[in-house]
């Protein structure tokens, strides 16, 4: 077990994934704005959907001084698609509080990271020990699975994490702790993998404790069943627009634009459309599912004149100009789903969602 970590970043000095946001092996240290980023991203997140994300971002907001001053709708409507909106409106108070109290710089140390808004004792591991050096033990879910079967730990999540973050400190050399980290990363998401891990090409595979039946660990405990729930999504039009709204700054999918709704539940959905009149009701329902539950939506329609709408809050949004509302994935299903089953009134060319 003393050599892990020299066999470890022997095979990441070949194998490494060049990544848009990672400084490769033997490089200067990338910057610091651009590891916070990509970590808040990729919390439960995979590589590919993050990769454009973070590349539009940073053309965008190149630095913590410009994503201080972005406008929280922007930055908001910029995030739609990548989902967990709670991420997006830490990022920007994160942002201002290394504007303000840092002069747009983010601090070295863990006890400083832990301290900026969105940023918990992973990302602040991972942020000092990538971006400046510094000893830290990151653990991330790949880390954590590579960890649980190279030391064979038997312990269920989620009491097993302090044996296998124990685990994990043993191994952290003191220097190289970024790519460090970076190689264990890579080697959970390439090799060391959930489902049929390549045992044959690991470089940690003599010192695998568990590699003989790796699919066992680590050992997860039983998956609480997912709540089923239901609701309605009004769409009303006049001519070319819909009207849209803007979500509560707190709670799910704060603050950004979606369609008028009523309340998600288990039962019988509220029924009170934002405007009284002959609704028509879609033959589909639509179907996205949320980290802690599921829902189904019931679409209705309505031509209405524009001047009804001037005592509620809101906006009539360009229908064919739609994508850059930055609706969330379910109300851009909810409008993908309108387009294609209205009649010629209401239809327009469903690729423009």
């Amino acid at each position: 077990m003393d050599n892990i970590a020299s066999k470890l970043l022997a095979h990441y000095d070949r194998h490494a994934r060049n990544l848009p946001w990672r400084a490769m092996p033997g490089s200067n240290a990338p910057d610091p704005y651009r590891v916070w980023l990509s970590e808040i991203m990729l919390q439960q997140t995979t590589v590919a959907a993050v990769k454009p994300y973070f590349e539009k971002f940073t053309a965008r907001w190149p630095d913590a001084m410009a994503l201080a001053g972005a406008d929280d709708s922007e930055l908001m409507a910029a995030w739609a698609g990548l989902g967990y909106y709670a991420r997006a409106r830490n990022l920007l108070a994160c942002a201002r509080k290394v504007a303000a109290d840092h002069g747009g710089r983010f601090p070295g140390s863990e006890a400083e990271l832990l301290k900026l808004p969105g940023v918990g004792a992973y990302t602040a591991a991972a942020i000092a020990a990538i971006a400046f050096g510094a000893r830290a033990v990151v653990v991330d879910a790949n880390v954590e699975r590579v960890v649980a079967r190279v030391f064979a730990i038997g312990t269920p999540l989620p009491q097993g994490r302090a044996e296998i973050r124990a685990a994990a400190d043993r191994i952290t050399p003191d220097v190289r702790a970024g790519d460090f980290a970076q190689a264990m990363m890579d080697l959970g998401a390439t090799i060391c993998t959930v489902r049929n891990p390549l045992c044959s090409l690991c470089p940690l595979t003599e010192d695998c404790r568990g590699k003989t039946d790796p699919a066992a660990y680590p050992v997860k405990p039983l998956k609480k069943a997912r709540p089923a729930k239901r609701g309605y999504v009004w769409w009303l039009q006049d001519g070319d627009h819909v009207w849209l709204v803007r979500r509560p700054g707190k709670g799910l999918l704060g603050g950004m634009r979606a369609l008028p709704t009523s309340d998600w539940v288990t039962a019988e959905p509220h029924y009170l459309p934002p405007v009284a009149g002959d609704w028509t009701r879609l033959n589909a329902s639509v179907s996205h599912v949320f980290t802690h539950f599921s829902l189904t939506i019931q679409i209705e329609w309505l031509q209405v004149e524009r001047d009804c709408m001037t005592d509620q809050a809101g906006e009539w949004w360009p229908i064919e100009g739609i994508e850059a509302a930055g609706l969330p994935t379910l109300f851009a299903k909810a409008a993908k789903a309108i387009r294609e089953e209205m009649p010629d009134a209401a239809r327009y060319p469903a690729d423009s969602v």
